[in-house]
């Protein structure tokens, strides 16, 4: 651009070689450096390249559209005013009052006043994008992980109702054979002191470690009550609610671990609340196998109408997933052809002792 520059000088000498450089390195040197916080410094290149006219143009113009994406208007408007009035004192050969100067000087600078403002909002506009998006994808995050603690947070409290159940009920009758020790041999009588014990200690215990899992403000409803009811009592509320549900169980729950059980209930209520919400007046089937090697659950429901569309919407499946991946299973949810939706997951049984190689 220099040879160019002054190429065009009149007289072609090479007089205006040293100024025009060192205007241009001026230039680069302000530009390279947008965030100046000196903000005279445009207005002091711009005294010192207009003195040469047109020969600055391409300079002031590059310089004005630094300025205008940066959205700083008024110190481009500003380095326009100053090109005018210093170019316009200057000597004869440096005013643009001679031929289409002036119509070339406006057109340069109002181009790179427009390209710049555009550039400036586009880039403004895709970092706000940028940034809206980083947004909603760590409140995503933060909703999976709370639906996550949530989970982990009921598991405890339904096995500290559930183990607590127990090792009250070997308190209670451990406690109901030691009052008649007199009838016992001395050292089943001293063993079933040391189990009443132990047994009262443990549930003392679990609730110390249990309760320090469950969230200090979450409510403490009935969890117990999933482990004792079946699953045909929830089929039941969902028919008479006007769902239509067709339940085929296969094995007995008491085939199946408790925390087993637990989960295909949970399952199982999660899968016919969605449909209510998403797929209103569709057929549900629920089939449930306890039996070894895992206890498998699978939901299946036909196309409805969605009554509902809740801002948690998917964070329930969240948690069951978190469930079973717990208990070494996986889940799986999603469509399954025509609209229909799936909601299935798997159990292994844990290993017996036979299994493992030890004896009984």
């Amino acid at each position: 651009m220099l040879v160019t520059v002054t190429k065009g000088v009149p007289g072609g000498d090479g007089r205006y070689f040293v100024p025009v450089t060192v205007s241009a390195l001026a230039c680069a040197v302000v530009l390279l450096v947008p965030r100046l916080h000196w903000p005279v410094a445009p207005l002091v290149v711009t005294a010192v390249t207009a003195w040469w006219g047109a020969l600055a143009i391409p300079l002031l113009s590059v310089l004005v559209l630094d300025l205008a994406v940066a959205r700083r208007l008024r110190a481009a408007l500003a380095c326009c005013a100053v090109a005018f009035g210093v170019n316009l004192v200057g000597f004869s050969p440096t005013r643009f009052l001679v031929d289409q100067a002036y119509v070339s000087m406006l057109v340069s600078w109002s181009f790179a006043i427009v390209i710049g403002l555009w550039f400036g909002n586009r880039r403004r506009l895709i970092q706000a994008l940028a940034a809206e998006r980083d947004h909603l994808r760590l409140e995503a995050q933060l909703r999976e992980e709370a639906a996550r603690v949530t989970e982990r947070s009921r598991i405890a409290a339904e096995m500290h109702d559930v183990l607590a159940h127990r090792l009250s009920l070997i308190a209670l009758h451990s406690g109901v054979l030691a009052t008649r020790s007199d009838t016992l041999p001395a050292p089943v009588a001293e063993r079933l002191g040391l189990l009443r014990t132990a047994s009262t200690e443990a549930l003392t215990d679990l609730r110390e470690v249990l309760g320090a899992l469950h969230e200090p403000n979450a409510p403490r409803t009935a969890v117990f009550a999933p482990a004792l009811m079946d699953i045909r009592d929830l089929v039941d509320e969902a028919r008479t609610a006007g769902q239509r549900v067709d339940l085929t169980t296969q094995g007995q729950p008491g085939q199946a671990p408790t925390t087993h059980r637990l989960a295909v209930y949970r399952i199982v209520q999660e899968a016919l609340t969605n449909a209510r919400k998403h797929a209103d007046g569709a057929a549900v089937t629920v089939r449930v196998d306890y039996r070894t090697p895992a206890t498998m659950v699978e939901i299946t429901n036909t196309p409805g109408t969605a009554v509902a569309a809740p801002v948690d919407s998917g964070y329930g499946l969240i948690g069951l997933r978190e469930r079973v991946t717990a208990l070494g299973g996986h889940l799986n949810a999603g469509p399954s052809g025509a609209g229909a939706w799936r909601l299935a997951a798997r159990i292994p049984h844990p290993a017996t002792p036979a299994q493992n190689g030890t004896p009984e």
